[in-house]
Parts: structure tokens; C-alpha cells; sequence
């Protein structure tokens, strides 16, 4: 399985679990250039910015950590070029999912809400 694969499988399982937890998916690899956004979902209160990091059991770096401060940047400067091409009265939210596959087949997935914000980047990074 390919690392694309990989990722294309995590992000699928995450958008399972969030529609079972009564998300409505909105966007699913949102780019411009210079970032991604895996998934931009709703539940009426908040607008959920969520990247997705699939890894294999025993990676050295887990899910979460592979989200640094760079990456964090990045998807805060997509999540406002999306909320300015598509306005939202809901709250923006920053989430992280961590996926663990074996093959094609999920064995774990934990799921970070509100992981960072904006007031967590260097004052400089706007």
C-alpha cells in the first residue's frame, strides 16, 4: 500500500467517524497553494479544520507529533483562505486525527478537537 493509499484510507475512516457523530462533511482535500486541508466538516455549532496523519503500528513519530508548528501554520493560512472564499457564522476549530492501519485495515483512531488555535502560532506568522 502506498503512503497516498495510506493517507486516502485514514482520511475515509476519520470521515466515517465524523459523520457518525453527526458532522456533515463539507470539503475533503481542500488546497491552495502552499497547504491541504484533509477535511472541513460541521455540526452546526462549530466549523471543523481536521488533518488527518495515517501511520502504520510502531512509527517512530506519532500522528499527532507529525503536526508541528510549520504544519500547524499552514493550516491555519488554508482554513482562512477557505473561510474567505466560503463565509461561516460557526466557530473554527483546529482538530487532528490519528489513524493506526495495518494493511487496509484501521486498527485505531483517536481524534484531537481543538488541538491548536491561532493565539498557539508566533505572533509574526500572519
Amino acid at each position: 500500500m502506498t503512503t497516498r493509499q495510506q493517507g486516502a484510507l485514514g482520511e475515509q475512516a476519520v470521515a466515517a467517524y465524523l459523520t457518525a457523530k453527526g458532522y456533515r462533511i463539507l470539503r475533503r482535500n481542500y488546497c491552495i497553494r502552499g497547504g491541504e486541508i484533509d477535511i472541513i466538516a460541521e455540526n452546526g455549532e462549530y466549523i471543523a479544520f481536521v488533518e488527518v496523519k495515517a501511520r502504520r503500528p510502531g512509527s517512530m513519530v506519532s500522528g499527532f507529533e507529525a503536526v508541528t508548528p510549520v504544519k500547524q501554520k499552514r493550516l491555519l493560512r488554508t482554513a482562512q483562505a477557505y473561510l474567505y472564499q466560503y463565509p461561516s457564522g460557526l466557530q473554527p476549530r483546529f482538530d487532528i486525527a490519528a489513524v493506526t492501519l495495518r494493511g487496509s485495515q484501521v486498527l485505531d483512531l483517536d481524534y484531537l478537537e481543538n488541538a491548536f488555535d491561532a493565539t498557539d502560532q508566533p505572533t509574526d506568522s500572519f
